[in-house]
């Protein structure tokens, strides 16, 4: 397994109208949000105002997933969505939209041929998952949220630490071993292209 660790004092947060964005990673790791030459980004934001407006994002693809908070997520014509913790809603870039309620969100934005599916999962201290990995032209990122995690490779202990993202690039199983050092809550991403 090849993989690294994105430590959380090395991401970038920017303020916006509504609160602070945190990009997480941006693929290729040479693109420019701004420039939306990205094939996918990954990002957190706090939403601090009631209501806010989304940055409109054409031929951008986005799935927001809630980590604490609730909000009612309005797409003009389209549809309205309440969404609690772990919750996700799935748009697009090109709609009108809004939002009313504050919230900490997870973000992930992909364009072209680039899928992504979210997921969230919990662990006790001391209990262990598995993590099912995709191998073909993918990438696996693992944010952990709230918590500490140990994961085992080529005999080896590593430990991932709240607010750090893991990424696991090539794959020598189908699956990848989680155990809860504390209680822990994390976001996986899984990017196909």
């Amino acid at each position: 397994m090849s993989f690294s660790i994105i430590r959380a004092d090395k991401f970038n947060t920017i303020n916006w109208s509504g609160g602070t964005s945190t990009q997480l990673y941006i693929y290729p790791e040479n693109a420019d949000y701004k420039q939306k030459n990205f094939d996918f980004r990954l990002s957190t934001a706090k939403v601090e105002v009631e209501k806010s407006e989304f940055t409109p994002l054409i031929g951008v693809s986005r799935k927001i997933m809630i980590l604490d908070g609730e909000i009612e997520i309005s797409h003009k014509n389209h549809h309205i969505k309440r969404l609690q913790k772990f919750d996700i809603d799935e748009f697009e870039g090109s709609w009108e939209t809004s939002s009313v309620g504050t919230c900490i969100d997870f973000n992930l934005m992909t364009r072209g041929n680039t899928k992504g599916e979210l997921n969230s999962i919990t662990l006790k201290k001391d209990q262990t998952v598995e993590c099912p990995i995709t191998r073909q032209n993918s990438k696996l990122f693992i944010y952990l949220y709230s918590g500490k995690i140990s994961f085992k490779t080529a005999n080896k202990n590593q430990v991932l630490n709240q607010g750090e993202l893991l990424i696991i690039t090539k794959f020598h199983k189908n699956t990848l071993q989680l155990t809860g050092s504390n209680d822990s809550t994390m976001i996986v991403s899984n990017l196909l292209y």
